[in-house]
């Protein structure tokens, strides 16, 4: 199992350097619609089986998950002020180099997993895409049964952006969330539908943006990717970025996460660097996070079920639908061997997860949960911030 999520692990690398010359290519084409009936939801407020509103009851355990602490039952805000946004990664296993619109159950999962939780302060909108599937990158294994266009996957996560603010936003503040080719996809959209539009731009409350290498200029909180946009150093700041990759070891020379990546492996401009934003301490420093993660299991059929399992960890199974350990885990940013990362360290007798599936990879698949209650906290005070602003 590990040689093969090794061999997904590069390709997810390799789709990065992909993702990001997407722009180029979609830069020069016309935006291809999202399907002949437009945008296909995976997540959308009053969609039937909506992944993103499993509920919120959640099971807390001690750091070494030894012992339960109690069970808490939240409530979901009813009239939640701002929207997510949510574009998930790199999960689809159709043989194409593009995956179709159906809704896979590797996509509930990883709705589940990244996106549903933010229900609790925000109504979660989720387009299917038409992403570069795990084949569409494959240097070594079958090829694909078409080739691979990155920009369609762009120009479907446009198109739906646009659909969203024609049909649902309605003023709204809202919040983008992605991951890995998620991130990769948003950097773009931002931007190009986002950063120079000041009207849009004043409706972004924050964007979530993990495992995607945002760029800014050395020294800066802005820059590189986005003029006006910059990163995050206050839960009350606005139109603000967050984003990290998170290793608990030395990230290996080999890595691309944590470092500027132009286009098809070149190296970006020297001016710009990863940024790095610490949930558990915006301003800076260090802190604690709060991991949360689903009780029900991922998608076994899918690679990044045994990306998952390759963490060695043991998972509770209580009857809730999410389980905790606060405190778990204390994290920084590190700038060490020139890489810009979440550097995370067990607390109270947490486990140390594993790299998976390999160190290149660090922690990846954990990005979007090991501070999770972190991100949603962050949310929480943001809204009521935008709510104030009376933008």
């Amino acid at each position: 199992m590990r040689h093969r999520l090794a061999r997904v692990g590069a390709l997810v690398l390799g789709l990065m350097s992909i993702a990001v010359a997407a722009g180029a290519s979609a830069a020069g084409a016309s935006a291809a619609p999202a399907g002949a009936a437009g945008t296909v939801w995976l997540c959308r407020p009053g969609l039937r089986a909506n992944p993103c509103t499993p509920g919120l009851s959640t099971t807390l355990y001690t750091p070494d998950l030894k012992r339960k602490l109690g069970v808490e039952r939240p409530r979901a805000v009813w009239h939640p002020a701002i929207d997510c946004f949510y574009v998930y990664p790199t999960v689809s296993g159709q043989p194409t180099g593009n995956a179709n619109l159906e809704v896979g159950p590797e996509e509930r999962s990883i709705a589940l997993y990244q996106a549903a939780r933010y229900s609790q302060y925000c109504r979660v909108f989720a387009p299917m895409y038409r992403q570069v599937t795990l084949a569409g990158i494959s240097v070594n294994g079958a090829p694909p049964t078409t080739p691979a266009n990155p920009a369609l996957a762009l120009a479907d996560v446009r198109a739906a952006f646009q659909t969203y603010l024609r049909r649902y936003n309605r003023g709204r503040g809202f919040v983008l969330i992605g991951h890995s080719q998620g991130a990769f996809v948003l950097r773009q959209l931002i931007a190009k539908d986002i950063d120079s539009k000041p009207a849009v731009r004043r409706r972004l409350v924050s964007a979530i943006l993990l495992g995607g290498n945002v760029l800014v200029k050395r020294g800066r909180e802005i820059g590189g990717d986005f003029k006006h946009v910059p990163a995050c150093r206050s839960a009350v700041q606005l139109g603000c970025v967050i984003a990290f990759s998170t290793f608990d070891q030395p990230v290996p020379t080999s890595s691309l996460f944590g470092r500027p990546i132009a286009a098809l492996g070149t190296t970006a401009p020297k001016a710009d660097v990863v940024l790095c934003t610490n949930p558990a301490a915006l301003a800076g420093g260090s802190g604690t996070l709060d991991p949360i993660f689903p009780s029900r299991p991922f998608d076994p059929k899918s690679a990044l079920a045994a990306g998952i399992a390759l963490l060695g960890l043991t998972p509770p199974k209580p009857p809730t639908v999410w389980w905790s350990a606060p405190g778990a885990y204390s994290a920084r940013c590190s700038s060490a061997n020139n890489a810009h990362v979440l550097e995370i360290s067990p607390r109270r007798g947490a486990k140390r997860p594993n790299p998976s599936p390999t160190p290149a990879w660090g922690l990846h698949v954990m990005d979007a949960n090991v501070a999770l209650g972190n991100l949603i906290a962050i949310v929480r005070t943001q809204a009521a911030a935008f709510t104030r602003s009376g933008r």
